[in-house]
Parts: C-alpha cells; sequence; structure tokens
C-alpha cells in the first residue's frame, strides 16, 4: 500500500513501464456474409461511388428483387436509379445497352438468366461487338446478372446454365462467383469494366454465409476478372469447377482426404476470359484432371478446359521430342 501511495503522490511519470502497457488488440474476426448480402454490399457501394451505375429489371424496386438481393436500395437511391421494368426482357435490355452507349453503367436484373434468351440479340449483336467493331472508340459499359443454371423445383426451362453459352461470344466477360467475397469483388469489378460482362449467381448460394475477411469488407476491394482461387490446395489429383458446384468439390475433396487423396480444388470465378495458367499449373503438379459444372456436356466449359490442356501436352511432348532429336544429332 505504501509503494501505491508514493506511485499515487508522484504522477502518472513514475508509473512502471509494465503498468503503462496497453491492453493486447486482436485482429478483427473475419465476418459471416451470404452471398446475396454480399452481391447487395457490391451494388450499394457502385451505386454510391459512381452516379452513372443504375439498376433496372423486374420487381427490382419496391418488391426489393425476386430473391431480395436489391432490399433497400430503392428506398436509398430512388426511381431513377433503381427501375422497376414491365416483364419484356428484350425491351429493358435494349434500353440499358443504349443507356451503356451513351456513358451509363446500367446493371440488368434478370429474374433468371433462362429469361435473357428473350434479349440475346442486344446481349451478343449489340453488347459485345460494339466496343471491337468501332475500333475500341464505343465502349459498352455493362452488366446482365441474376441466377444462372440448375435450381430444387424450378424445371427444365429455369434450370439451364449459361456459362457455355455466354462463354462462347467473344467481346463478353463471363463469370461465375462461388463464395461471397467472389460474389462482392466480381461484381464490383465487373461494374467498373469498360467491356460488357455477364455476371452469372445460382439460386443455390444466395442464402449461403461464407467468411468474409478484413480486407473484402472494404469499399476498394475488388477481385480482378480472370483470376482463378486455389480453394484448397493438393498433390495428387486438380478439380476444377465454378459456381455452386465448387461445394460439392469441396466435399468431395474432404471425404477423399481420408483415403489419403489430397485434392487441389481451382474455383474458375471467371469462364472467359479463362485462367489456363493456373489449372496448367495445378495439372503439372498433379498429374490427375477432373472437371466439374453443372451445364451440359457436350461443348461445356470442362470440354474446353481439357481440350485446351491436351493441346498444351501435345505440345509439350512434340517440344520435348524435337530437343532428345537435337541431342542426338549433336552427339
Amino acid at each position: 500500500m505504501a509503494y501505491l501511495r508514493s506511485i499515487l503522490r508522484s504522477g502518472k511519470n513514475a508509473v512502471p513501464a509494465v503498468l503503462r502497457r496497453e491492453f493486447h488488440r486482436t485482429l478483427p474476426a473475419a465476418v459471416q456474409v451470404t452471398v446475396r448480402d454480399a452481391i447487395k454490399e457490391a451494388l450499394d457501394e457502385e451505386l454510391e461511388r459512381d452516379e452513372r451505375v443504375f439498376l433496372l429489371g423486374e420487381e427490382v424496386a419496391l418488391f426489393e428483387g425476386a430473391y431480395k438481393v436489391t432490399r433497400g436500395l430503392w428506398k436509398k437511391y430512388g426511381d431513377k436509379r433503381i427501375i422497376d421494368t414491365p416483364i419484356t426482357e428484350i425491351g429493358f435490355t435494349g434500353i440499358a445497352v443504349g443507356a451503356a452507349m451513351a456513358g451509363l453503367r446500367p446493371v440488368v436484373e434478370y429474374m433468371s438468366f433462362n429469361f435473357s434468351m428473350q434479349s440475346v440479340d442486344h446481349i451478343i449483336n449489340s453488347a459485345a461487338k460494339t466496343y471491337y467493331m468501332s475500333g475500341g472508340l464505343q465502349p459498352v459499359s455493362i452488366v446482365f446478372r441474376g441466377p444462372n443454371g440448375a435450381a430444387p423445383g424450378v424445371a427444365a426451362q429455369h434450370a439451364q446454365c449459361f456459362a457455355a453459352w455466354y462463354g462462347h461470344v467473344p467481346g463478353l466477360k463471363v463469370v461465375s462467383p462461388w463464395s461471397a467475397e467472389d460474389a462482392k469483388g466480381l461484381l464490383k469489378s465487373a461494374i467498373r469494366d469498360d467491356n460488357p460482362v455477364v455476371f452469372l449467381e445460382n439460386e443455390i448460394m444466395y442464402s449461403v454465409p461464407f467468411e468474409m475477411s478484413e480486407e473484402s469488407q472494404s469499399k476498394d476491394f475488388l477481385i480482378p476478372i480472370g483470376k482463378a482461387k486455389i480453394e484448397r490446395k493438393g498433390n495428387h489429383v486438380t478439380l476444377v469447377s465454378h459456381s455452386h458446384v465448387v461445394s460439392r468439390c469441396m466435399d468431395a475433396a474432404a471425404v477423399l482426404a481420408k483415403d489419403g487423396i489430397e485434392c487441389e480444388v481451382i474455383n474458375l470465378r471467371t469462364i472467359r476470359p479463362m485462367d489456363m495458367e493456373a489449372i496448367e499449373t495445378s495439372v503439372m503438379k498433379t498429374k490427375h484432371l477432373i472437371t466439374v459444372e453443372g451445364g451440359w456436356p457436350q461443348f461445356g466449359v470442362g470440354g474446353e478446359i481439357l481440350a485446351r490442356i491436351m493441346e498444351g501436352i501435345f505440345l509439350f511432348i512434340f517440344l520435348k521430342c524435337l530437343f532428345l532429336l537435337f541431342i542426338y544429332q549433336s552427339i
């Protein structure tokens, strides 16, 4: 007690350094965010950042979207930025493409990507080709987004995967996110891109929560289009997938790990342009490749990956043979 009284009389400068230490500060914990909320967050941040950005589609305003992705945006930004349209995809897609040519940055929401078939002429012949055909003078900065692929109880007409369809078209960038972090970072990049971007979400994933890092919670967070991500490292076999099927690959990898088989799981993130470098690097390590997707097998994303890998392997074998022939002739 006498020691404590002497410290108090002599002031704070007499307090030993050990008593003046700051409390230990832990790093902020990762936040659990659903894919739905991550998409909404990306839209909100880009609408706030750039007044040229606006959203249009069926029931996106007053009803807040068929899947509630746009909840609260109409109340915040009003009728000029969040626009409800009639049930006429060919009409509001044409309006959006024209707005993009005039310098705005529209985001078109389809209630289902199956309905984009009504407006495919605007997407392919107007949006995708104009930047190239104008010699780079007329950008078309537009995002086409909405749920894509199979989902429970929606029947064959609402269950198609359009990754290969739109991935076939020069001039389009095609994005297919899996996690909440993918959805936020890639959508923000898509809105800022000068090219038309097809952004393929999935109904199954909307309510799935993912951990989001402190970095991804920043308004400046972007994921570059065209870069895949290794979700799980492994040495025995490469699994390549995109969208909700990445979850199946992660589950399969966990099961196989119990048998001593370590899978490397690659989340493509982007269909066009495709990150073949990441796939080739992994396959060179594992020597085995399996592609998994939710689309039809013929002319699919997996078929494209396998074709490119085989082309690369045969080129490698051909060059190796030439090298060995050169060595043999030199002896």
